[in-house]
């Protein structure tokens, strides 16, 4: 008996010593400041192909800093901008976010309805149209809303882009402010969704008139053009020429180029619109004291000119080699400055894409590889007559997105059975040599698909926003000019992308372990320990967040 209570009288002292001594536990700390960088059409390659070119603060440096995920791809289709941005910073997909397509058809109103459209705003600095923009359209939460709400709207959040919807959607719902680039004034705007008037300091950085500076030069090859071995040669037929040129080559006389096509706006698709995005950012991160708040401030940055280029000239062209290495040096110039404002390991920095890109088909076809050219006016006036012969009327009131929108009144009116006519519809689609598969909206509702590349279409299907009939192409198969290239497939040149961490709890390394790129979200809520975007169907990426 006496040795059971010294042993008890043992334990209660050696217990209380324990908790007595016990250190409490720290309150988890946060970046001072999270910026995304998302480079618009760049494929996994470019970090490979251009790397003994690039320098070492730029792409080496968040590489051989930072933790690379190698396997990084989208998981729906189509890959476009919009819904990039948007499955990036809610962490879903269009089957949820609603964001299915850059613009799709509305059956409710009869119109085309462009993603980051509103016409219940105006122009901030503009009176053009492509002031009536916000993220009204977008039907979940972002990870930037998240972290406003987490801070009880303490944290600043900023989205900056040549491309409206590129700033938008990522900035999120409740973001302090989101600007974007106007052509036809070669200023950067806003809309009344998020304030009155533009800021002083914003005002003063458009009077630079850095566009037309920009644009008064001659766009010619960073470094001696025979360096380009990873490109084909400057004189190909795989490229889209300017007015005002004879031959797609360089150097591009800008100065005398840029009035004959598009103005200002001819910016997009030269390297100098990364430029004035980075001078834009940098100058945003300055004058608004981002990282200085004492909460966790976020800066959505979006690199428009890679698509442009991408599909003026293609992958395998001198322009888009000369662009990655020259947005290489406005990044490290980036990532020096943020280091700069918040002390080096107080940023959280992530970068990655919003789609890939194919090679030009037509080139693809000169090397006997399958590729093609989808004629899909002519595929659609096929479908037409044939319903017309068929049900005495063509019953399409659209097709857009590789998907057929069908008139439901008019089916409703004729007593038709709206699944035998979606059927019907497939049917005869699937008869064209180009296509691959096709579903129903159906059999999207009833069906649930686990891999491939139904997987993926049903990804991207919205219920109450898509389509009757979806339509996929063979691999190489697309619809576009042959000259240049485009996106939107759910093959692996669309959909894998570069994705890299680095700073702020980032330990150096790389996995080729399958990530989504809805995994980005859920994996910053867990490093910043806030909610996931209410809408989240993605999972942190594991070796990130131990």
């Amino acid at each position: 008996m006496k040795k059971i209570i010294f042993f008890f009288l043992l334990n209660t002292i050696v217990l209380t010593s324990v908790a007595q001594t016990a250190k409490p536990v720290a309150k988890p700390t946060k970046p001072k400041l999270v910026v995304g960088i998302v480079i618009d059409q760049m494929r996994y390659d470019y970090i490979y192909r251009f790397w003994d070119k690039y320098g070492n603060d730029g792409f080496k440096k968040l590489v051989n800093e930072g933790f690379f995920c190698k396997n990084t791809n989208y998981n729906y289709v189509p890959t476009y901008t919009g819904p990039g941005h948007a499955a990036i910073y809610t962490g879903t997909t269009p089957a949820v976010n609603g964001i299915i397509a850059n613009d799709w058809y509305d059956v409710s109103t009869y119109k085309n309805v462009y993603c980051s459209e509103d016409n219940k705003v105006i122009g901030v600095g503009t009176t053009a149209k492509e002031g009536k923009r916000s993220p009204v359209n977008m039907l979940t939460s972002t990870i930037s809303d998240e972290l406003r709400i987490s801070s009880n709207m303490k944290s600043k959040v900023i989205g900056i882009a040549l491309k409206d919807r590129s700033a938008i959607l990522p900035a999120g719902h409740v973001a302090n402010a989101a600007y974007w680039f106007d052509g036809s004034n070669g200023s950067f705007i806003s809309s009344t969704y998020y304030m009155n008037e533009l800021p002083k300091w914003v005002q003063e950085f458009n009077n630079k008139e850095l566009p037309k500076k920009y644009l008064s030069q001659p766009w010619n090859t960073l470094l001696p053009i025979e360096q380009y071995t990873e490109s084909l040669p400057d004189d190909n037929k795989y490229e889209t020429i300017y007015k005002g040129e004879t031959k797609s080559v360089f150097p591009h006389d800008l100065a005398n180029l840029y009035p004959k096509n598009g103005g200002l706006g001819m910016i997009r698709g030269t390297p100098f619109g990364n430029t004035l995005t980075k001078d834009f950012a940098i100058e945003t991160i300055k004058q608004e004291n981002l990282g200085k708040s004492g909460a966790t401030d976020f800066l959505a940055i979006s690199f428009s000119s890679p698509d442009y280029i991408g599909h003026y000239y293609g992958p395998n062209s001198i322009e888009q080699e000369d662009d990655y290495l020259r947005l290489d040096k406005e990044l490290a110039e980036l990532i020096k400055v943020i280091e700069l404002q918040v002390g080096k390991g107080n940023a959280l920095i992530f970068l990655t894409a919003d789609h890939a890109a194919p090679e030009v088909p037509a080139y693809l076809i000169d090397l006997k590889i399958p590729a093609g050219y989808v004629s899909e006016w002519s595929m659609v006036d096929s479908l037409k007559k044939y319903l017309n012969k068929t049900y005495g009327d063509t019953l399409v009131l659209s097709y857009s997105n590789q998907q057929v929108f069908l008139n439901h009144r008019v089916i409703e009116s004729k007593k038709l059975y709206l699944q035998a006519v979606q059927e019907d519809v497939a049917s005869f689609m699937m008869k064209f040599a180009d296509v691959s598969e096709v579903i129903t909206g159906t059999t999207m509702n009833n069906i649930q698909f686990t891999e491939g590349v139904r997987y993926l279409m049903q990804k991207g299907y919205n219920a109450k926003r898509s389509g009757d009939v979806l339509v996929n192409y063979l691999p190489g198969y697309v619809e576009y000019m042959h000259t240049g290239t485009t996106h939107g497939s759910p093959y692996s040149y669309d959909t894998h992308v570069p994705l890299l961490f680095y700073g702020w709890n980032i330990k150096q390394g790389s996995s080729t372990e399958q990530i989504y790129i809805t995994d980005i979200a859920p994996t910053l809520a867990i490093l910043l320990n806030i909610s996931f975007p209410n809408g989240c169907t993605g999972k942190p990426i594991s070796f990130l967040v131990k």
